[in-house]
C-alpha cells in the first residue's frame, strides 16, 4: 500500500472546504414544475442505450454513426461510472489499438501520451472540437463522453496525426434539475469527491457546476501522489429557442509527485554485459528513485463561448471561441540505465549495486486562441439530399520553455549522486536545478476553411466528402545548450505553408439500420506540428515537406435489437510519406521514408438483453516501414528499421455488466499483445527488445438501493497480474501495470 508524504502545499483544507460545500449547491432554488417534468425523455433515452451512442457531437459531423464511412468508439458517461475511470488514460482502455508512451533522458512524458494504429496521437486530443494543448494528465469529471475517431483527420481537423483524433465532449447546462455526488477511496489511499449540479433557472436558461478533488497515493507505488482540484462552471442561455448561448470554463490544479520508473533489472528480456548484473533479481516494484524535493505542478485554465443558432429550419450556425492556458512546472529525479547506468562497485552483494540518476526539470507553459465557425445547411437539389457544412478555424498556438539544469553553461558538471539499486534513499543531497538563461518558444498561427457534403441519393445510396484548406505560419525562437557544449546557442526560424487536405467515403445501406461503406482520406503534418520547435536538419527542418498521409477503408456497420447494439467491421491501410531517412551513400538526411500500417478492428456496443450490456473491441495491425535506415559515422554500418514501436498486432478490450434484482456485476479483460522496441535488422545484444503481451482482468460488483443511491466496489487485475505499461525508448526504465486492487464508490443523486 503505498505510503502517503507531506508537501510543502497544503491540501487538505481545500479538499474538506470542497466537500462542505456540495449540500450548499445540492439545495439550490428549485424549477418550476413545468421544466422539472421535460427531461423524463431523456432519462428514459439514456436507459434504452446505455453504452451506445448514434451521433458524434461535432457540427461537422452529420450523419448518424450507423452511416458514418470511418470507424469511431465512443466512450459515454455510464461506462466511466461503472468502470469508475477517472483519467483519459483509464477511459481509453475502452478501445483497441492505443498504447501509451514514456518520456526519455529520466524524465516522464507529461500528461497523456498516446500512440494509436501506429503513430503518435499526443497532439491530436480535442475539447469540443478545438485543439488542447498543455502537459496536463485529464480528468473525466467534467466529460459527458469521450470520441475516438480513427484514421487522418487532416479534413476535419487540419494539421496533425496521421491516426486520427480524441476530441473529450464537455458537460453543458440543460433543462434538468439534477444533482450527484460521488465520492470514493480506493486500496492506494486515494479519496475522490466529486459533484455535478444542474440547475434551472428559467425557461430558457440553466446553470450546471461540476467540481473535483482528489488527494491519496498511487496503486502499487510507494511515495507518489496524485491530487487533482478542478471546478467547471457554465451557464446556458436560450434554451428551447431557436439561439442558444453556452459560457463555461474549466480550471484545474494538479499537485503531484512525479513518476521516473523503476529499472528493468531482473525482468523479462533485459541484458546487461555485467554478468552479475544480466542475474540480478528485480527491484521492489514500489521502489522511489526520485528525491524529497521532486515535485509536478499542473495549472490549466479554458474559457469557451459557444453559440449555435437555428437561422432557418434548414440552416443552422455554431460558433466557438475559446481562450487556454496551462502551464506545467516539474521537477523530477530520473534514472538514467543506459550502457554505464549501473554498476557493482566490483562487489558481488547486491546490496552494494547503484543506478545512475538524473536531475531533470522543466517550466512550460501553453497557450491557444481559436475561434471556429459551422454553417450547416440542409438543402435538396432535384432528387438528392444534401447536408452541406462549411466554415472557417483561426487558431494561434504558442509553448514557451524555461530551460533549466544543475549548472549554468560553462560550469562544471554537477554531479548527481547515485542511487542504491535496491533501496533507494529519496532524502540524499541533490544539486539544486536552477534557471540556465534557456528557452524555447514557439508559436503556429493558422487560417482554414472547409467544406463537406452528404448527397442522399434516396434511402440506399449516399456519397460523404469533404475538403480543408489551412494556411499556417510556424516562428520559433530558442536559446539551448548543445548536448556536451559550453555555451547557449540561438536559435530563430520559421516556416509556412498552405495544406490542403479531403476525404471520400461511399456508402451503401441494405437496411435502414445498416451500412457498408469505403473511403479514402488524405492529411498531412507540416514541422513542428508536435511542439512548435523547429531545427535546421531532421523531422522539425524549416524547409522539409509535410508528411503526406493516405487512408484506405472499407467497412460495414449494424444496429440491431431495434437498435440497442451496435456491431461494426473495418479494414483498413494507411502509408505516412515523406518521413526522414539516411541516404547510405551521401550520409544526408532525406524525405523517402515510409510508413505503411494495415489491420482489421471489430466491435459490439449497447444491450443484448434489458439487463445485459457490452462494449467489445479487437483490432488486428501490421505495421512496416520502407526505406528507413541510419548510417553509423564510425563504421559506415547501415541499419534499417523496417517496424514501428509500441505497436502491437493484436489488441482487445471487453467490458460486460449484467442488472439483477438492485444488483449490478461487470467483467472486463483487456489484452494486448507483444510490443516491440528493437525495430531494426541490427543483431546486437539489446535490452529490453520489446514488452511481453499481457491480458487483465476486471470485475465490478455493486447496489442499488434506491433510484438516487447506489454503491459499486470496483476489482482492478484481479489475477495480479505483472505487466509493463509503458518502457522508456532505451529499455532501462519502466512503469508497471496497476497490481490487483480495490475501489469503493458511493453514488447519491439528489
Amino acid at each position: 500500500m503505498a505510503q502517503i508524504k507531506s508537501r510543502k502545499h497544503q491540501r487538505t483544507a481545500s479538499f474538506v472546504a470542497l466537500a462542505a460545500t456540495l449540500p450548499l449547491m445540492a439545495h439550490a432554488t428549485p424549477a418550476t414544475e413545468e421544466v422539472t417534468q421535460l427531461p423524463e425523455i431523456t432519462v428514459k433515452s439514456q436507459a434504452e442505450n446505455k453504452y451506445k451512442t448514434n451521433q458524434l457531437s461535432s457540427a461537422k459531423q452529420t450523419q448518424p454513426l450507423v452511416d458514418t464511412p470511418q470507424t469511431v468508439s465512443v466512450i459515454n458517461q455510464t461506462l466511466l461510472k461503472e468502470q469508475g475511470a477517472t483519467s483519459l488514460v483509464e477511459a481509453l482502455r475502452n478501445t483497441p489499438g492505443i498504447t501509451l508512451q514514456m518520456g526519455e533522458n529520466g524524465n516522464t512524458s507529461a500528461g497523456d501520451t498516446f500512440q494509436m494504429r501506429g503513430f503518435s496521437t499526443q497532439t491530436s486530443t480535442y475539447v469540443d472540437g478545438i485543439r488542447d494543448l498543455g502537459a496536463v494528465s485529464r480528468d473525466v469529471f467534467n466529460l459527458e463522453q469521450v470520441e475516438v475517431v480513427k484514421g487522418p483527420a487532416g479534413a476535419e481537423a487540419g494539421r496533425g496525426s496521421a491516426s486520427g483524433y480524441i476530441n473529450l465532449v464537455s458537460k453543458l447546462p440543460h433543462l434538468q434539475n439534477s444533482s450527484e455526488v460521488s465520492a470514493s477511496y480506493n486500496t492506494a489511499e486515494n479519496a475522490r469527491l466529486s459533484a455535478d449540479i444542474n440547475q434551472a433557472i428559467n425557461d430558457n436558461t440553466a446553470f450546471r457546476l461540476n467540481v473535483m478533488g482528489q488527494e491519496g497515493g498511487v496503486q502499487g507505488r510507494d511515495v507518489l501522489e496524485n491530487n487533482s482540484y478542478a471546478i467547471a462552471p457554465s451557464v446556458a442561455f436560450g434554451l428551447n429557442t431557436p439561439t442558444r448561448l453556452y459560457l463555461y470554463s474549466q480550471h484545474v490544479r494538479q499537485r503531484n509527485i512525479p513518476d521516473g520508473g523503476i529499472p528493468t533489472v531482473g525482468m523479462q528480456g533485459f541484458y546487461n554485459t555485467d554478468s552479475l548484473l544480466a542475474t540480478a533479481p528485480k527491484v521492489n516494484r514500489e521502489n522511489f528513485y526520485g528525491h524529497v524535493n521532486d515535485y509536478e505542478d499542473v495549472d490549466a485554465d479554458m474559457f469557451t463561448a459557444k453559440i449555435e443558432s437555428d437561422l432557418t429550419d434548414q440552416l443552422k450556425l455554431t460558433n466557438i471561441t475559446r481562450v487556454a492556458k496551462t502551464h506545467m512546472n516539474r521537477v523530477l529525479t530520473g534514472i538514467n540505465t543506459g550502457a554505464n547506468g549501473l554498476r557493482t562497485n566490483g562487489s558481488s552483494n547486491p546490496a552494494e549495486w547503484e543506478v545512475n540518476r538524473s536531475r531533470q526539470g522543466i517550466d512550460q507553459e501553453n497557450k491557444i486562441l481559436a475561434n471556429q465557425s459551422t454553417l450547416n445547411w440542409n438543402v435538396k437539389t432535384g432528387a438528392v439530399q444534401h447536408d452541406v457544412v462549411a466554415g472557417m478555424e483561426f487558431l494561434k498556438e504558442q509553448q514557451s520553455s524555461k530551460l533549466m539544469a544543475t549548472q549554468m553553461p560553462g560550469e562544471a558538471t554537477a554531479d548527481t549522486p547515485w542511487a542504491n539499486l535496491y533501496r533507494p534513499d529519496r532524502n540524499q543531497a541533490m544539486p539544486p536545478l536552477i534557471y540556465n538563461g534557456g528557452y524555447t518558444d514557439g508559436e503556429t498561427q493558422t487560417a482554414a476553411a472547409y467544406v463537406f457534403d452528404t448527397l442522399k441519393f434516396g434511402e440506399r445510396f449516399q456519397l460523404n466528402g469533404g475538403v480543408r484548406v489551412d494556411y499556417y505560419e510556424t516562428d520559433y525562437q530558442g536559446l539551448t545548450l548543445p548536448r556536451g557544449g559550453n555555451a547557449l546557442v540561438a536559435t530563430d526560424l520559421s516556416t509556412h505553408d498552405t495544406l490542403f487536405s479531403w476525404k471520400l467515403g461511399a456508402v451503401y445501406k441494405p437496411t435502414l439500420n445498416s451500412s457498408i461503406y469505403a473511403a479514402y482520406a488524405k492529411s498531412l503534418t507540416p514541422p513542428g506540428s508536435a511542439n512548435f520547435s523547429l531545427s535546421a536538419d531532421g523531422i522539425n527542418s524549416a524547409a522539409a515537406k509535410p508528411q503526406e498521409t493516405h487512408h484506405y477503408e472499407l467497412g460495414t456497420k449494424w444496429d440491431l435489437l431495434e437498435g440497442k447494439l451496435a456491431l461494426t467491421a473495418a479494414a483498413y491501410r494507411t502509408e505516412n510519406e515523406n518521413q526522414f531517412t539516411q541516404d547510405a551513400i551521401t550520409r544526408e538526411s532525406i524525405q523517402e521514408g515510409k510508413t505503411m500500417v494495415k489491420g482489421v478492428e471489430l466491435s459490439a456496443v449497447g444491450q443484448i438483453t434489458d439487463a445485459w450490456n457490452v462494449s467489445a473491441g479487437i483490432a488486428h495491425m501490421k505495421t512496416e516501414q520502407e526505406n528507413q535506415q541510419s548510417v553509423n559515422a564510425t563504421t559506415g554500418e547501415v541499419t534499417k528499421t523496417n517496424n514501428v514501436r509500441w505497436s502491437p498486432e493484436w489488441t482487445a478490450s471487453l467490458w460486460s455488466t449484467y442488472d439483477w434484482a438492485g444488483f449490478k456485476l461487470g467483467l472486463g479483460a483487456r489484452y494486448v499483445d507483444e510490443q516491440k522496441r528493437v525495430v531494426t535488422d541490427s543483431n546486437a545484444p539489446a535490452n529490453m527488445p520489446n514488452i511481453p503481451g499481457y491480458v487483465v482482468f476486471d470485475a465490478l460488483v455493486g447496489y442499488n438501493f434506491n433510484k438516487n443511491a447506489s454503491l459499486n466496489l470496483n476489482l482492478y487485475n484481479l489475477a495480479d497480474k505483472e505487466y509493463i505499461s509503458t518502457l522508456n525508448n532505451g529499455g532501462g526504465r519502466v512503469v508497471l501495470g496497476q497490481p490487483r486492487s480495490a475501489a469503493l464508490s458511493l453514488n447519491y443523486k439528489f
